[in-house]
């Protein structure tokens, strides 16, 4: 089997015991969020839905059970990096092959709920073990029922948003920490662009690593509370229609630290479940 091709699926934002807030905060910054999923593995879910992506905000509330381990070793924020696959078996078997620490295959769905009847959305993910990545999860996710999670009326923002754009992830030592992308993709997978950044292009979105200062310098006190980690995932650019039209949306939310300049506008991770977003046109 060829290495995979990057393409990004979805990022996940961990909520733990959160997810009520979480669900309230994006709304109110201009998200539609779908009802409230319940996996078989025990999560709870939503999602902001865009025309070829999404974020899931993941947690667990008190009909959970019992509460997943891979959530619980993360702080609150951006978490998860999830790639396509449509062939988890052979992906798997490949990664393994090359000495990646991997995991079988496993499956998992979530009820859906349309307007006449309720159907499982179903899923088969492999993972890359716990101690394989430095800055937060890495998996592949294969969708066995795309039109239960790609739904048009479900990709509708007050805000404008269309698609994600970047995936920012803090590193001491980028180079060090995107070796794994390289191990995945292929060695000449992450680029350099620009100085001092390693960049992979997963479909469209660009998931840049950077030092801490260097995001400092991008964000400010905008940026998200390490949480005592050295490397981790830090922002995410999101593509909108409009950025008059999420303005508008972010001052009706009165948002504190809120930054409205000519290209951008930064919601401070603070006011985001310790994620700094960046919205542009």
């Amino acid at each position: 089997m060829a290495i995979v091709t990057p393409k990004l699926d979805h990022v996940v934002i961990d909520t733990r015991d959160k997810i009520d807030e979480a669900l309230r905060t994006y709304l109110s910054l201009g998200f539609q969020l779908t009802d409230r999923g319940r996996h078989t593995l025990g999560s709870v879910n939503h999602l902001a839905i865009f025309e070829t992506d999404y974020i899931e905000f993941l947690g667990f509330d008190d009909t959970a059970g019992a509460v997943r381990a891979d959530i619980l070793r993360f702080p609150v924020g951006l978490n998860g990096l999830v790639f396509a696959t449509d062939k988890p078996e052979e992906l798997f078997g490949d990664l393994r092959e090359r000495g990646l620490a991997v995991e079988q295959p496993i499956a998992f769905s979530r009820p859906v709920a349309l307007a006449d009847r309720t159907e499982d959305a179903k899923f088969r993910v492999v993972r890359l073990g716990a101690g394989a990545v430095s800055f937060g999860r890495v998996y592949f996710c294969h969708h066995l029922t795309p039109k239960l999670v790609w739904r048009p009326a479900w990709g509708r923002h007050p805000n404008g948003a269309l698609a994600l754009a970047q995936v920012t992830i803090a590193a001491q030592d980028p180079a060090s920490a995107s070796i794994i992308f390289g191990r995945i993709f292929g060695t000449n997978a992450v680029r350099q662009a620009p100085t001092g950044v390693g960049r992979l292009v997963a479909g469209a979105v660009q998931v840049d690593l950077m030092v801490p200062e260097m995001l400092t310098a991008r964000f400010g006190s905008a940026a998200p509370d390490p949480a005592g980690r050295t490397d981790y995932m830090a922002g995410l650019r999101i593509r909108t229609a409009s950025l008059s039209q999420a303005g508008r949306v972010f001052q009706v939310a009165q948002i504190p630290g809120l930054k409205i300049e000519s290209q951008r506008i930064i919601v401070p991770a603070s006011k985001a479940m310790n994620v700094v977003l960046e919205f542009v046109e």
